[in-house]
């Protein structure tokens, strides 16, 4: 699951949460953007994270779900007309053909609150001297 927060057109940041099988967690993860306010942008680029670090785990069967409707809409249309996120969305869909047990869809904000409570979290330690934050489950297991 991955979500992005803006805040004020200053920064962002994002989350990323990783389940096992039978939901164990394996990461949950911040990441911040500096000079970023486009929430749709915040989005991809948290995505394309997560799909890089599941790469660089060697993970081949993932299911990316988030809860930016109309981000995933354009990526599951291979929509890249849009100035703003189509070379993301062209670099998301590059990397979504060479692992073929990728696949992304959408979950309501309601499913998707695990991954928005570590964006948020991320987004209240800005500016930090770290780009990343690995919290190691504190937050996951307070939701």
């Amino acid at each position: 699951m991955w979500d992005g927060a803006t805040k004020g057109g200053s920064h962002s940041a994002g989350g990323m949460v990783l389940f096992g099988p039978a939901r164990t967690l394996l990461l949950d993860r911040g990441v911040q953007f500096d000079q970023m306010d486009d929430p749709a942008v915040v989005e991809l680029l948290v995505l394309r994270e997560a799909i890089i670090w599941c790469m660089e785990q060697g993970l081949s069967e993932v299911r990316f779900q988030g809860d930016a409707k109309v981000v995933i809409d354009k990526f599951n249309q291979a929509d890249t007309r849009d100035s703003r996120l189509g070379a993301v969305l062209e670099e998301i869909g590059h990397y979504f053909r060479t692992q073929p047990g990728f696949s992304v869809r959408f979950v309501g904000r309601e499913n998707n609150r695990v991954a928005h409570l570590v964006a948020r979290k991320a987004l209240s330690l800005y500016p930090t001297m770290s780009r990343f934050f690995d919290f190691q489950t504190g937050l996951v297991s307070r939701v």
